[in-house]
């Protein structure tokens, strides 16, 4: 059977009105789905910061944790003699150190220390203390020798300060330890960290000086201690 012409023009499928004016078609729901996400990252990430700064405080509140403190109360300089041709210093040094654990409940394990002698800012002798474990409100007392001879070159201003505290009988001497502690909370041990403590002008007399001395550091010397 013959299909019948349509009557009149045919112009297609129809065409959707226009959007009204004002509206905004979104391209997609991704870019909306991209910021919830993000939104609830960050919203996650201000919880842990609040959670762990509540037990840090909650923490310090418990435990309060205190600096370990290092004192010199008492030094020795025998010797101390620098010649200027072979530029070689012989020294005998010796101090008394205790150290003071204030915290209640936290213990130290010092794994290593060393100590080291300066004069100047030069390092002219260095030695390692026994290790050992030191328990909640205890002291410690360490006797730090330092025994020798060594190499040491002075260039002209520190010659003549060298000079001048010869001829005073008081030298500058800066002791310096580097440790390597691990704390111990009940069953709990940290990681080994590394503080410095640092016990720096203690101007010493030489016990052979037969003049007067009057600039001489009076002891006990509060050291700092720095992680």
């Amino acid at each position: 059977m013959a299909e019948q012409p349509l009557n009149g023009a045919f112009y297609g499928p129809s065409v959707p009105p226009p959007a009204p004016k004002g509206y905004f078609r979104r391209p997609g729901h991704s870019r909306g789905c991209g910021c919830c996400l993000l939104s609830f990252v960050v919203k996650v990430i201000i919880a842990i910061i609040v959670i762990l700064g509540i037990a840090a405080l909650i923490f310090w509140l418990i435990v309060r944790p205190r600096a370990i403190k290092f004192h010199v109360t008492e030094a020795s300089l025998t010797r101390f003699e620098h010649t200027s041709p072979d530029n070689i210093l012989r020294y005998n040094l010796a101090l008394t150190v205790p150290v003071r654990n204030p915290n209640k409940r936290i213990g130290v394990y010092y794994d290593r220390i060393d100590a080291h002698a300066y004069y100047d800012g030069k390092r002219f002798s260095s030695t390692t203390l026994p290790p050992f474990y030191q328990g909640h409100k205890n002291t410690t007392v360490l006797r730090p020798m330092f025994q020798g001879q060594n190499l040491v070159i002075f260039n002209a201003g520190e010659l003549r300060t060298y000079n001048e505290e010869r001829i005073s009988g008081v030298y500058n001497i800066e002791i310096k330890f580097r440790l390597r502690v691990r704390f111990k909370l009940g069953d709990l041990k940290s990681r080994r960290t590394k503080p410095k403590v640092n016990c720096d002008d203690i101007r010493l007399p030489l016990s052979t000086f037969n003049g007067t001395t009057t600039s001489a550091t009076v002891l006990p010397l509060k050291c700092d201690f720095d992680f």
